[in-house]
């Protein structure tokens, strides 16, 4: 019954990386569409859309992470 838990709670925890996934996507999507309304203000926004991109896979990485945690570690 406990590895049932464990399972479960695994599974719940990485639903994370299909949002961080969806969040990449809208990252880049916003990113395009400025770039392509005003394209002299793209290489002032690359920065802040490298720092979204870093943000939202660190969080598909620590709800991996906490997967594996309740997985092996608890």
């Amino acid at each position: 019954m406990e590895a049932l838990g464990q399972y479960i709670g695994a599974g719940l925890a990485t639903l994370g990386m299909g949002g961080a996934a969806i969040g990449v996507g809208n990252i880049f999507a916003q990113y395009l569409s400025g770039a392509l309304r005003n394209p002299s203000a793209a290489d002032g926004q690359f920065a802040r859309l490298i720092f979204g991109f870093a943000v939202t896979e660190a969080l598909g990485i620590f709800s991996l992470l906490v997967a594996l945690l309740l997985l092996f570690a608890v």
